[in-house]
């Protein structure tokens, strides 16, 4: 049932005891009613970051309506996208109101989002308002971290963030629209291109194990998951790092990321069978390293590992860029291969092979990999 966000009942009463963390059989009872899921991380052609997709003054439903029509043309079925504490502080209701929209247009396109709360990449120092221009040749110049380095490091910042977290997931915390919450993407990120970031990740631990708390007390119906994202052994408890420990004793269901090889990625699918509860891939897809659609996509269809990749149409945020861009600026406006993205600005495909496997990949039963066509 769609809840109804936009009046007085918006603000929806926080129930006094927290939901629990799902048991397994829950999480994968859940996990058996959905489709083969499969989509990309998702910002506008048209934003440089959070920020610039969801302020009134930059919304541009139009335009995500074209692309998210280019997804359901290719059998894409969810999307992750990033909000940001700071929209929910500028403007609730209007932000709000705008996630609803995009909700509208989703479900149009029969497309599931899983929203990301906060965010430890890129730019600690997040700030309202109109956003910089792409820095040429630089991979995702104008990404921001939420929350950014100094409310974290402001204890009286906490109730804002709080009422952040609750306010977003309790007015759609019943939205059958919405596949799930994704609290922290890559928390222990130390986003080395930026200095001045000493004693962030215990902050980061801190106020993750906080979100979860908030988040289920907003009794959400749909799962929460953070996914871990660095080292080589997930599936043993003595090589797991605290915040890793952390993410994976409270998600619902498990999410990670991997930008490797085909056989590093099959074995960590592996390595999170352990838990025994669904696994979503999250981020994946960076050609130059070998993460490819073509090596990594059929593996998840074959375990049922829901598949998000990194980048869908090409625009502001430049992630056709490698990820060294950032130590040496591309001089070409076009790198040798695509980086990230599955989509030219246009809306043409990078390469048609790609889209097609994603489309016959999605039509296909649950577990099933088609035969390539000769």
């Amino acid at each position: 049932m769609v809840s109804a966000v936009l009046g007085a009942t918006a603000m929806t009463a926080i129930p006094a005891q927290a939901r629990p963390q799902w048991t397994p059989a829950e999480a994968k009872a859940w996990y058996a009613k959905q489709p083969w899921l499969v989509g990309s991380n998702y910002a506008p052609a048209n934003s440089i970051n959070q920020l610039e997709m969801w302020q009134e003054a930059t919304w541009d439903p139009k335009r995500i309506d074209y692309e998210l029509g280019l997804a359901e043309n290719i059998g894409m079925n969810t999307m992750r996208v990033f909000l940001h504490d700071q929209l929910w502080q500028q403007d609730p209701e209007g932000f709000k109101k705008r996630i609803n929209e995009f909700l509208a247009i989703a479900a149009k396109h029969k497309i599931k989002p899983l929203f990301v709360l906060f965010d430890s990449c890129w730019d600690p120092n997040p700030v309202l308002g109109p956003q910089h221009p792409p820095i040429p040749g630089v991979h995702n110049s104008g990404w921001v971290q939420a929350p950014g380095l100094p409310a974290m490091r402001d204890p009286s910042q906490e109730p804002r963030l709080k009422a952040y977290v609750q306010g977003v997931i309790g007015a759609f915390a019943k939205d059958d629209r919405i596949l799930g919450w994704d609290l922290w993407n890559e928390p222990d990120n130390g986003a080395d291109q930026y200095k001045g970031q000493e004693g962030k990740e215990p902050l980061v631990r801190a106020l993750l194990a906080k979100t979860y708390d908030w988040a289920r007390a907003a009794d959400p119906s749909q799962p929460l998951t953070s996914g871990v994202w660095q080292h080589d052994d997930w599936a043993t408890d003595a090589k797991l790092s605290p915040m890793e420990k952390l993410q994976l004793s409270q998600s619902d269901v498990i999410s990670f990321h991997d930008y490797n090889w085909p056989e590093t990625f099959q074995g960590r699918v592996n390595q999170l069978k352990v838990y025994g509860r669904p696994i979503l891939c999250t981020e994946f897809m960076a050609r130059g390293n070998g993460s490819t659609f073509d090596g990594s996509l059929p593996i998840g269809k074959r375990e049922n590992v829901a598949m998000i990749n990194w980048g869908f149409v090409d625009g502001k945020t430049q992630t056709r860029m490698p990820w060294d861009s950032w130590k040496k600026p591309y001089t070409m406006d076009e790198p040798t291969i695509w980086f990230h993205e599955v989509f030219r600005n246009d809306g043409t495909p990078y390469r048609q092979a790609e889209v097609d496997l994603i489309r016959s990949l999605a039509k296909a039963p649950k577990g099933v990999v088609p035969a390539a066509k000769k």
